[in-house]
This record gives structure tokens, sequence and C-alpha cells, in this order.
């Protein structure tokens, strides 16, 4: 199951849509979908979880738990709507593709992809893009 949650005045529309678009992405990697939340929250919300958990004192994009068991993906998503919109602003991009890039990174981590080596982070990208063309299918 997919659920949205909004720590921020930003909202989704059509959640629906998103989550059968987040449930293609495991299912195209051969995996089942679990439960997966996807909160949506500004810098200052991200940024507290990224010192307290991490132990990051940095801002950033995405931060992600994993509770995957073997081929069942699950987890939690935290997404910076004000990262997001600075980061589709720096990338020339509008900020519903970035927002989709984000949310597709997130769980792809969940199926297996890191992106810390150069070579991790060109096969994410290439990920990134496909299962971003998949949102653009009818379900």
């Amino acid at each position: 199951m997919i659920i949205f949650n909004y720590e921020s005045d930003y909202q989704l529309d059509n959640e629906d849509k998103y989550a059968a678009w987040i449930e293609e992405i495991v299912n195209s990697e051969g995996l089942e979908l679990g439960d997966i939340s996807y909160i949506f929250c500004n810098d200052e919300y991200l940024h507290k979880i990224n010192v307290q958990y991490l132990d990051h004192d940095t801002f950033t994009d995405i931060i992600s738990f994993d509770y995957c068991e073997g081929d069942v993906v699950s987890g939690d998503i935290f997404l910076s709507i004000e990262r997001v919109r600075e980061n589709a602003a720096f990338f020339k991009v509008d900020f519903d593709v970035e927002l989709l890039r984000v949310m597709a990174h997130g769980v792809l981590h969940y199926c297996g992809y890191k992106d810390k080596s150069d070579e991790d982070e060109r096969i994410m990208r290439s990920k990134e893009e496909e299962k971003m063309r998949l949102f653009h299918v009818e379900q």
C-alpha cells in the first residue's frame, strides 16, 4: 500500500495515479509492494530528521528509511518540497519532473540501487529516467 502524508502545504493531485506508478516501479523490478509512505515536508522538517537519525547537519531533498524484507518493498520516504523546487530550478526542469525523479529515486533504493560510486550513480540516473517514463503510460 502506498500512503501519502503531508507535513507542508504541498499536496499531490491524483494520488491514485502516483500510487499506481510507484507500484509499477516495484513490480517492474520483479519485487512485491509492501507499505511505502511518502512524507512531503519542508527543509526544516527534513533537516531535523537528517540531524537526529543520520547525524548529518545538511539540507537534502530526500531521506528514506528502508523496511524491506526479502522481495517485499517497504519504507518511509521523506521529501523536502522546498529542496525539490530549488533543484528543479537549478537543473532547469519542471517541478513535476524533478518530483517524479526524487519519488522514483527513493523507491529505487529499496529495489537495491545505490548511488555512492560514479558507476552506481550512472545506473541510478538511468533507472530514474526509465521509471519516470512509466508515469506517463496509462495505468
